[in-house]
């Protein structure tokens, strides 16, 4: 019998959540041995950061885009995009990224290769009136979205109307080797230094809760040019907490971070589906996040295997997150419970509903 060939397409696959989503569920189809899965890389620095099975045909662009004359290199881009489409010839096409899918349905105009997109934003995302007009009129062309949460679904059936929305949660890898007993008092938490993430708050809270030989680690790197590095290292040298802040940078081995903290801390005020709460959990660690509209409900049951927090009140942030740090009993309990719970977003388990979703299309 044929393969039957899918197509995965995003800009690249840089550290991110989601290019680390898209890279676990190309493992996981790989694995398939009814499928020939490609991937089809088309940004303008189309990076590899995550590892990738050896069976995943990966296809670039060959030129290097000239950002002096973006326009004509990003016209470029589309007739590349939609010839290896048509070289490739899938069964169905994956796409990611709010903003690459409507670049992705457009490139692909009057072909009949079904497309199957999801966002890996907030639901609540606010665009400018061109993106937003363009994914209203864009959007129903899919021939189907897949949403990240339950409330995205919601918001998606209101924007886009459209008949064929599937909620698919994130695959979260499992983390393997961690031990109760030899992690170390360290709040940890993971992400690209933005201001949504709200680093800087999370530095100054965690230090107003002084509880000797506790650190606190941030793993993540610039990014969107807010440059915040300098300026969360500034705040740790105007603090004097060289000794109790640390500022990671991009770590290709973030799974010694999460099996060594005893605490994960997620100040982030707008998510889709935080796959670093995820992780953190699966490693038994328990996590302290903000309830913002989708993502951290999905995962962290309130007082059972973390706290959930009233979005961007800091108070109380800091008063659960100094609760953890105190009670060693609590937090071997709630770090049970995660690990546990997270299973239910195994590879296996999300990249099943993923296959079953985008290959369906003759069971309509």
């Amino acid at each position: 019998m044929d393969k039957k060939r899918l197509c995965l397409v995003l800009p690249s696959l840089q550290a991110g959540g989601m290019e680390r989503v898209m890279s676990e569920l190309a493992g996981f189809f790989c694995q398939s041995t009814n499928l020939e899965v490609h991937m089809v890389l088309f940004g303008r620095s189309p990076e590899i950061f995550y590892d990738v099975p050896d069976n995943l045909k990966i296809h670039e662009p060959k030129s290097v885009f000239n950002n002096r004359f973006r326009h004509i290199y990003t016209v470029g881009r589309l007739f590349y995009l939609r010839q290896k489409v048509k070289e490739i010839n899938p069964y169905s096409i994956l796409s990611f990224g709010e903003y690459w899918n409507s670049f992705v349905l457009l490139t692909l105009l009057g072909l009949s290769y079904p497309v199957f997109i999801s966002d890996r934003c907030s639901p609540e995302k606010k665009f400018s009136v061109f993106h937003s007009s363009l994914r209203k009129l864009l959007y129903p062309r899919a021939k189907g979205i897949i949403a990240q949460t339950i409330k995205a679904k919601e918001v998606y059936l209101m924007q886009f109307k459209h008949s064929n929305i599937r909620v698919i949660g994130n695959p979260i890898r499992e983390i393997l080797n961690w031990n109760e007993k030899t992690k170390q008092n360290i709040v940890l938490m993971v992400g690209r230094l933005i201001k949504s993430k709200n680093q800087d708050r999370l530095i100054k809270l965690f230090l107003r809760i002084q509880i000797p030989d506790w650190r606190l680690i941030l793993v993540g790197y610039d990014h969107l040019q807010q440059k915040n590095f300098d300026r969360l290292q500034a705040i740790i040298t105007n603090n004097k907490a060289e000794n109790k802040v640390f500022l990671a940078g991009k770590q290709a081995d973030v799974d010694t971070y999460y099996t060594i903290s005893k605490i994960f801390a997620f100040t982030s005020s707008s998510e889709g589906f935080p796959n670093a709460i995820g992780e953190a959990m699966s490693a038994g660690t328990p996590a302290v996040a903000f309830d913002c509209v989708a993502g951290p409900s999905e995962m962290i049951k309130d007082n059972y295997n973390g706290f959930l927090i009233p979005l961007l009140d800091y108070e109380k942030f800091q008063e659960k997150l100094e609760t953890l740090m105190k009670n060693e009993d609590m937090r071997a309990t709630f770090g049970k419970n995660a690990s546990e719970d997270i299973k239910h977003f195994s590879v296996t388990s999300i990249g099943e509903k993923y296959l079953e979703f985008i290959l369906s299309r003759n069971q309509e």
